[in-house]
């Protein structure tokens, strides 16, 4: 391999050490992790309290209950989004092609 190929892959490891430090490591012992993008365990954590704020809400006919599981409920379906980060940041997501 060129001496230009190397400097880019050492770049490109580089790139992924700093933005997924754990999924790095994982590549790195041959373990296997999934990237930061598909792990959702606080979204789903925070969804099923919302989801139980919700139903108590209703239960007991309490309004504020109800619309604090929905704020709760919408937050945390916008931490399933895989480009959160991206947009955060400012930079627009990639667009998929049809």
């Amino acid at each position: 391999m060129a001496t230009n190929e190397d400097q880019r892959l050492g770049d490109l490891a580089e790139r992924l050490r700093r933005d997924d430090p754990r999924l790095a490591h994982a590549l790195r012992t041959g373990t296997p992790c999934s990237p930061r993008e598909y792990r959702h365990g606080t979204a789903w954590t925070m969804l099923a309290v919302a989801l139980g704020g919700l139903a108590l809400g209703i239960v007991i006919g309490h309004g504020l209950l109800i619309a604090a599981g929905l704020v709760l409920a919408g937050a945390a379906a916008h931490l399933f989004d895989p480009d959160r980060d991206l947009v955060r940041r400012g930079i627009a997501p990639p667009h998929e092609e049809s």
